[in-house]
């Protein structure tokens, strides 16, 4: 740019007011200072841009030219920046999440539909798919946060823990189970579990290899609703986490089995760019997460 910004500020506030002393009004600034500066954009530009009239200042045929760019660009960044600061108030904006569908349904849910509540100027995508999968989107900038099953690491990303879980074994209420299992005991009854490519599978997997034991489960499946509906009606003992069953539980149509000792606590965690600062909008999602956990907790 030739000149200075500010010139051209004062350039176009002079020439919509007609009068040196009118923007000096505006801007806050001396008359003097407004002539200045006009002056010295027509010495750069090389161009006569106003001439004094009874009333005040008119634009030459250059001044007309001019300001009707710089009305154009002046107007432009005003709407840029009305845009940032409707977008920092969460008037506007967008909020992008990558999940898997048990971790949708069963965690975020209820969170989504409260941020909806409260910010519906703000559109909310989810995309589903497996953990892995789920922080490639992040790191492609499909998507600003993931939740994913942990534990999971990754250089470029910062992962952090948001919501404990627990693994447990459930069956059907008449199947018969003795009073308690030990992870050698537990592997002889037909098992009900997650594909292999599941990081909720592998995670399970790891902690049996840890002792020895290899999972061979009879039945293998996607969906964590279907390990529930497989051992509710005594296809086999499911492993299931513990607050995504709560309902199943509660209502009887699955029973936990007593494995001593319990499967270690795992966490659902998010994932997002080192790179690159959080939005407005998922700062005050993950805002509403953590603040209903620590209620939660201190209760």
């Amino acid at each position: 740019m030739k000149t200075k910004f500010d010139y051209y500020r004062i350039f176009y506030v002079t020439a919509k007011h007609s009068s040196f002393s009118a923007a000096a009004r505006e801007l806050y600034i001396s008359q003097s200072a407004i002539s200045q500066c006009i002056h010295q954009l027509e010495e750069d530009l090389d161009y006569k841009l106003f001439v004094r009239t009874r009333r005040g200042v008119s634009l030459t045929m250059e001044g007309q030219l001019l300001f009707q760019k710089v009305e154009s660009a002046i107007q432009a960044i005003e709407q840029g920046e009305e845009l940032l600061a409707r977008f920092h108030h969460l008037d506007s904006g967008s909020l992008t999440i990558a999940a898997s569908d048990t971790i949708t349904s069963h965690f975020l849910l209820p969170y989504l539909e409260k941020f909806h509540s409260e910010y519906p100027n703000i559109r909310i995508e989810v995309a589903n798919s497996y953990s892995q999968k789920m922080l490639s989107l992040v790191k492609e900038g499909k998507s600003e946060l993931a939740f994913v099953n942990m534990p999971a690491s990754d250089e470029e990303l910062i992962i952090e823990p948001c919501f404990d879980v627990h693994d447990i074994f459930v069956c059907g209420p008449n199947h018969k189970v003795k009073d308690s299992y030990t992870w050698k005991d537990i592997v002889k009854e037909p098992l009900i579990l997650l594909e292999e490519n599941s990081s909720s599978r592998q995670y399970i997997d790891s902690q049996f290899l840890k002792k020895g034991i290899s999972l061979k489960p009879q039945i293998e499946i996607a969906a964590h609703d279907l390990l529930l509906r497989f051992a509710s009606i005594h296809l086999g003992i499911s492993c299931v986490i513990k607050e995504f069953s709560k309902g199943s539980l509660d209502k009887g149509h699955v029973i936990p089995v007593n494995l001593k000792p319990p499967l270690p606590p795992r966490s659902i965690g998010y994932a997002y760019l080192k790179s690159t600062p959080l939005s407005p909008a998922a700062q005050t999602f993950l805002k509403l997460i953590s603040q209903d956990n620590y209620t939660q907790k201190n209760k």
